[in-house]
This record gives structure tokens, sequence and C-alpha cells, in this order.
């Protein structure tokens, strides 16, 4: 999802950069919804794996 995330910023800035405009700007959002929804699957991730090896812990 990482590697998705790159793609499409990198494809935002070219876009920018030759003048599409309206087209960067989908692909940053894109981007930046990609990015927020890694973030809440590490975040999740995280916890869960806290949660295992405090079970583990105690026995």
């Amino acid at each position: 999802m990482l590697q998705w995330i790159v793609i499409f910023a990198v494809l935002s800035v070219v876009a920018g950069i030759l003048g599409f405009g309206g087209l960067a700007s989908t692909f940053a959002w894109i981007a930046q919804i990609l990015f927020f929804i890694f973030l809440a699957v590490i975040v999740v991730l995280v916890v869960a794996a806290i949660g295992v090896f405090n079970k583990v812990k105690r026995l």
C-alpha cells in the first residue's frame, strides 16, 4: 500500500509540473486517502500485537 502512496504522490507532482492542476489535485487526494488508510491499518496491527504480546506474557 505504501508503494501506491508513493506512485500517486509522484504522479501528482509530475501532473502539477506539466500544468494539469485538476489531475494533480486528484492524485494528491488519492495519495492522502491511501496514507490515512495505511496509518489506520498500522495502528490496528500495533494494538493487536500489543494485546497478543500481553496475553502470551501472562502465560
